[in-house]
């Protein structure tokens, strides 16, 4: 019997959909040894912390979250407390932990999660304390097991790493080069999944649209041949992919969003900035009218489609007219929602190191204009819906009232309606009564 057996453990995950699929993982490990999931972390025997390097509010967090299992340390010195992600791969980021948060057993990085368990055992075993961080890795484990979030729609990586090193990312450094997995191993993946009644896959990669795989018998595979094969495995409604490069996004995808009817209609294709010269220096490998280009291309092939984005705020150097390139193009593009950033320094990345960094209040100032107007624009997008009927595949109930279901549309917008709990899991139809900001409310259609 496993060490393990009858322990409560408790996952705190910061940052993207890949950290999300991470502890998925770790939590379906976890579960093989014989462990059980509590919500809170007060309630665990162990606790990992799946930490995210990419912007500075989430280290905030990560360490005041840190500072927070010492007391349950002092209360019970049987607790483990575990920390992995894309923080442990920075060498700085490990001496602050040894020497300022002593009460942390285990350390691991992104690239060895599937020794998790062994460290995990080793020190309830031996009473010692574990670091193991591997800089990359050239193979792909196959095979782990995974507590899935939702239970009709799941997560699936596709490939790891990234080879872009935009001046602002520490991801390359944090998750590697670019790893592929291969084809029949990811048909096979989802296949499995939709036997076990998942409905939507969502495939994954710090850069989807540059994956290059290759089958068994050497022949290749690229992303969009990737999502045609997917495309035809029987009983799967939907795909998805989170995130794709504009550098990229090629005339074969746009066609593919055409020609697949489970490829949802709905893209994030982050711009980082709306200024040519910004995106030279964040090294993005396309400049404004390229972008545009590319969005005309998808409104033409695909009418409909929404189109979400990342935009970074204040990177060094910018100028209020390159700040206004970037307000100019998201009145041109006319996004459904944004992801906005404030930019932070990150230690080891070409732009930490610029010395004209932008003063915390313009960012500030910048960044409320930005906001306000993607707002605007997302609620004056989400009140075109009131009276059109939506496919809605339902996700779960509320957390404010069990009474009401809420969903995703093909288009990624939520939706919440009233119904009853027999409905998660389906694709129901819903007409959209209200147009909210962040939201849509609907009713369903007998």
């Amino acid at each position: 019997m496993s060490l393990l057996e009858g322990k409560k453990y408790n996952i705190i995950t910061f940052g993207c959909q890949m950290n999300e699929h991470d502890s998925e993982t770790i939590a379906g490990m976890l579960q093989e040894e014989g462990c059980t999931p509590v919500l809170a972390k007060e309630e665990s025997d162990i606790t990992i912390i799946n930490t995210c390097s990419v912007r500075e509010n989430a280290d905030k967090r990560f360490f005041g979250t840190l500072g927070q299992l010492k007391k349950i340390k002092e209360k019970n010195p049987e607790y483990v407390a575990c920390v992995c992600g894309c923080m442990m791969q920075q060498q700085h980021i490990i001496d602050t932990i040894k020497s300022k948060y002593p009460w942390v057993d285990i350390i691991f990085g992104t690239h060895n999660i599937d020794s998790f368990p062994e460290l995990l055992n080793k020190v309830v075993r031996e009473k010692v304390k574990a670091v193991e961080i591997l800089e990359d890795r050239s193979d792909i484990i196959e095979g782990l097991p995974a507590k899935r979030l939702f239970r009709h729609k799941s997560f699936v990586n596709i490939m790891y790493g990234c080879n872009n090193f935009c001046t602002y990312c520490i991801v390359p450094y944090t998750r590697g080069r670019e790893k592929s997995r291969k084809p029949e191993d990811i048909v096979a993946e989802i296949k499995r999944l939709v036997a076990d009644d998942v409905k939507e896959v969502t495939l994954l990669g710090q850069n989807v649209n540059s994956y290059q795989g290759v089958f068994s018998d050497g022949t290749g595979c690229d992303f969009t041949d990737l999502i045609y094969l997917i495309n035809d495995i029987e009983g799967l409604e939907r795909i998805r992919f989170m995130t794709s490069h504009p550098k990229d996004l090629s005339d074969k995808l746009i066609q593919a969003f055409a020609d697949c009817d489970k490829l949802c209609k709905y893209i994030h294709l982050p711009v980082q900035s709306g200024s040519t010269s910004v995106l030279r220096r964040m090294n993005r490998k396309y400049d404004r009218e390229k972008y545009l280009n590319l969005v005309a291309k998808l409104r033409e092939k695909v009418p409909g489609i929404t189109i979400s984005t990342d935009i970074i705020v204040g990177f060094p150097g910018e100028t209020e007219e390159e700040f206004e390139d970037t307000m100019t193009l998201v009145d041109a593009v006319g996004y459904d929602s944004a992801f906005t950033f404030l930019y932070s320094i990150r230690t080891g990345t070409p732009a930490a190191e610029y010395d004209n960094q932008i003063p915390e209040e313009v960012k500030h100032a910048r960044f409320n204009r930005l906001v306000d107007a993607i707002n605007e624009g997302s609620a004056a997008k989400n009140a075109a819906y009131v009276g059109r009927v939506e496919k809605v595949l339902v996700e779960g109930q509320s957390k404010k009232d069990e009474s009401t279901l809420t969903g995703r549309t093909d288009g990624f917008k939520l939706v919440d309606f009233p119904g009853d709990s027999s409905l998660i899991g389906q694709i129901v139809d819903v007409e959209i009564t209200e147009g909210k900001t962040f939201s849509l409310r609907g009713r369903i259609v007998e």
